[in-house]
């Protein structure tokens, strides 16, 4: 499966990603009247220390601790390996939040839990964070042994 990784050596703390992840999930199809001057709510988020920053995002686990904790069963894994929220579902108990060893969910616009789902449903069709990455720190890749790593890497910008 395709996933999203981080080269953190590479991320520049630009929060591009961040930018483009709450464009690609906006609905709209102006990034200024997707962004400026609201809030922005993006499902990947760069987090900075004294020497390093990196894009923290959902990693799809094998076995997510949040599609058990789930009170609601508002999370669940797909087929396709793509661990999905329902929206309607979530009671914004932040369970999930809790679990995560990651910290890649957090509260949405609207109080229900988001995370990186791919960009799989919205018009981009891969990850926005990795196409706009303009260091190539983020890249969506299957890293699987059966593949190379250079097979259509970044995915499709949409931007």
């Amino acid at each position: 499966m395709k996933r999203v990784y981080v080269n953190e050596e590479w991320c520049l703390g630009c929060h591009l990603c961040e930018f483009n992840c709450a464009f690609a999930n906006s609905g709209l199809s102006d990034m200024v009247l997707a962004l400026k001057g609201k809030p922005i709510f993006p499902r990947i988020h760069v987090e900075e220390g004294e020497k390093i920053t990196y894009a923290v995002s959902c990693r799809h686990c094998e076995d997510p601790m949040c599609v058990k904790s789930c009170i609601a069963g508002a999370i669940t894994k797909e087929e396709d390996g793509v661990v999905r929220i329902d929206s309607d579902k979530c009671v914004g108990c932040y369970t999930c939040i809790l679990v995560c060893p990651y910290g890649a969910l957090a509260p949405g616009e609207t109080g229900a839990m988001q995370k990186c789902e791919l960009c799989l449903e919205n018009s981009c069709g891969a990850p926005a964070c990795a196409a706009g990455c303009p260091n190539n720190a983020i890249v969506y890749e299957d890293r699987s042994p059966k593949t190379s790593l250079t097979d259509d890497a970044a995915g499709p910008a949409c931007f």
